[in-house]
């Protein structure tokens, strides 16, 4: 039997499209219907895997929220009992002092492994960042450059789209509607909208209901900052959705910290808590779409590679990538499917302006 997953026929396209949910109930911009679709394509061919393998057909729903939060470039020199060295210019992959708890997050026979390694010291980096100050009338900030593949029902390959400015303001409670600006356009990002982009009420809200894969700053702040409980929490709430157990709780942690601020505890517990997730692994080299080059935390899940990318002397977030590792019907390996960079973020009291000035 061929372990290649078959590409979907134009009827399983259509059936795939029916399960879409229906723009005029609830309007997102159109890049992310584009996301919820690929992706929908993406969990069927894994559920044509065969049997031994296939993971249980689910819909992750992909939300407005798209790129990672920094993990903080900061020159600090802490006392940490030996176990790490989180000073900027320390090596990522320097090896760690097994904690008095004997956790065996990320470890084998007792050893931690390279990613435990790294995630700890990112995870102590970010920690060791001041718990910013935020109203709940503010709006979180972020400017990236992004670039995401996409695949139409005639075409045999997925194709890279070309990087472009990204610029997001999300309110800190959800309370009113935030702004994206993308490829030339303000697209409000309110609860309800019609096919226009304008709010359907009166008083519109921007993320009245924030969930796992769709916070907002204040949801972060009630997440738990004990890493076992906070990824107990995220297998919890993601079972039987998505490619498989691991690879949802690997995805919804990076859903959790793109175009988001957390604060420093919650942040280090989810860095922790990716660590305790089987098959992640480190890559020594990558690159963002920026093209700075940093150390990334990544996963493997059905030929392709999901990697977080960080400076590795400062441990700053810098960007995502994904990228082939084996070659699929849809992609070869080696190619980029997707890869962004942060370029700024802050908090501002209006949506269209950039911290520490309007524009």
């Amino acid at each position: 039997m061929s372990t290649t997953p078959p590409r979907p026929t134009p009827a399983e396209h259509d059936e795939i499209a029916r399960l879409l949910p229906v723009p005029a109930e609830r309007e997102r911009p159109g890049r992310h219907h584009q996301l919820l679709k690929d992706q929908l394509l993406r969990e069927f061919r894994q559920d044509a895997a065969p049997a031994a393998a296939k993971p249980r057909f689910g819909v992750r729903r992909l939300t407005i929220a798209a790129v990672p939060l920094a993990a903080g470039a900061l020159a600090v020199t802490l006392a940490t009992g030996g176990q790490l060295d989180p000073r900027p210019g320390a090596d990522p992959l320097a090896a760690v002092t097994p904690d008095s708890s004997g956790s065996a997050s990320g470890r084998t026979g007792g050893q931690a492994t390279p990613a435990a390694v790294l995630l700890d010291r990112i995870a102590t980096v970010a920690a060791a960042r001041p718990a910013p100050a935020v109203r709940d009338d503010q709006y979180v900030y972020v400017s990236s450059t992004v670039a995401w593949s996409s695949q139409s029902a005639d075409e045999t390959v997925m194709r890279l789209d070309t990087p472009h400015s990204r610029k997001i303001w999300l309110s800190v409670d959800g309370s009113v509607p935030g702004l994206l600006r993308e490829r030339g356009k303000n697209i409000v990002l309110a609860d309800e909208v019609d096919k226009a982009g304008r709010p359907v009420s009166d008083h519109p809200v921007g993320n009245p209901a924030p969930t796992l894969n769709s916070p907002t700053y204040r949801y972060l702040e009630s997440l738990p900052t004990d890493p076992d409980a906070l990824l107990e929490k995220i297998y919890a709430e993601t079972k039987g959705s998505g490619p498989g157990p691991d690879q949802m709780a690997f995805v919804t942690i990076g859903d959790l910290l793109r175009e988001q601020l957390a604060p420093p505890k919650v942040s280090a517990a989810l860095y922790k808590a990716a660590a305790r997730i089987p098959g992640v692994t480190v890559v020594d080299d990558s690159v963002d779409a920026a093209g700075r080059h940093g150390v990334a935390v990544a996963r493997v899940h059905a030929g392709e590679r999901t990697e977080w990318i960080f400076d590795k002397k400062t441990l700053e977030f810098l960007g995502e990538r994904g990228v082939m590792v084996q070659d699929m019907p849809w992609a070869s390996s080696g190619q980029v499917t997707a890869t962004t960079a942060i370029l700024a973020r802050g908090i501002t009291d209006k949506t269209g302006e950039t911290p520490g000035r309007t524009g």
